[in-house]
């Protein structure tokens, strides 16, 4: 299985609500697919992804490595059915952990 995590995306503010972060996502997933990735995993703001498609991936028995709410963690299935004999904790590449 191919899993792609979509990193932070994030708009100046001063450049906000003028569809700039829609067009990054949709650019993303498109070339996600493009690249044959299956499913794409994403942490961030509940009310913004949604949109283009993703849920919670607790509803397909997937949690994140981080402490985080559970409507945070989104998945996007790109093949339908991709995660359907997948579940436990979804882990991030090393680049993807915080400094102390």
């Amino acid at each position: 299985m191919s899993i792609q995590g979509l990193a932070p995306v994030a708009v100046l503010p001063n450049y906000q609500r003028q569809g700039i972060g829609t067009l990054l996502i949709r650019e993303g997933l498109k070339e996600c697919g493009r690249s044959g990735f299956q499913a794409v995993f994403v942490l961030g703001n509940p009310d913004f992804y949604p949109r283009f498609g993703f849920i919670p991936a607790s509803r397909k028995s997937l949690k994140c490595e981080y402490d985080v709410p559970d409507e945070a963690f989104m998945v996007l299935e790109l093949e339908s059915g991709a995660l359907q004999d997948c579940s436990g904790t979804v882990k991030y590449r090393s680049e993807f952990s915080l400094c102390e």
